[in-house]
């Protein structure tokens, strides 16, 4: 094997989770305790999804880490403290057909969106980024999204989108409310 190829994640797991504390960085443990990422060194890389890279279960995902291990994910992440303020953390997944080219992922936070409007909006962030790689051309980034995902699945070169969010409204004065979202890469 190319030593090269022993940093290329062969697998790849979507998590989400939702924290509350009075203190913002505790939120942000209890949102990775929700996600089940909390034990692991993270580390944000950028958005790129490996050329073969297989999706696992979280259960799955999770058999394959050690605690203190160092891992690399595409996360996003969003918090308030802002009382009825709704936040939300997304990340959107574009597979191209040919699994030897490699795929896209994004990370969208937003303030006042649900989860539909966030998935949709990262998962088109993804697609749009993995199109105009693929030089698919048949797409007007005017259209609504649906009718781009069409235009993107009949092209033929972009075989799934998908996204995952977390999304959740600061319930209490002087709490916050912290949403994460990962793709999180195993060997």
């Amino acid at each position: 094997m190319d030593p090269a190829d022993s940093f290329v994640p062969r697998h790849v797991f979507f998590t989400r989770g939702i924290g509350r504390d009075k203190n913002k960085l505790i939120s942000f443990e209890k949102a990775l305790r929700a996600a089940r990422i909390q034990p692991y060194n993270i580390v944000n890389v950028s958005s790129i999804l490996p050329p073969q890279a297989v999706e696992l279960s979280i259960d799955e995902g999770l058999k394959r880490l050690k605690p203190g291990q160092i891992v690399f994910c595409v996360m996003s992440r969003g918090e308030s403290d802002e009382f009825n303020r709704m936040v939300s953390a997304s990340i959107g997944a574009a597979k191209p057909a040919d699994s030897s080219h490699y795929g896209y992922l994004s990370e969208h936070h937003s303030f006042g969106q649900t989860e539909q409007v966030a998935g949709d909006y990262a998962e088109d962030l993804a697609a749009v980024m993995l199109a105009t790689t693929l030089g698919i051309s048949s797409f007007d980034i005017d259209h609504d999204w649906d009718a781009r995902k069409n235009a993107f699945i009949m092209s033929g070169k972009i075989v799934e989108t998908k996204s995952i969010t977390a999304t959740a409204v600061v319930e209490k004065q002087e709490e916050w409310t912290c949403v994460v979202a990962a793709a999180v890469f195993t060997d």
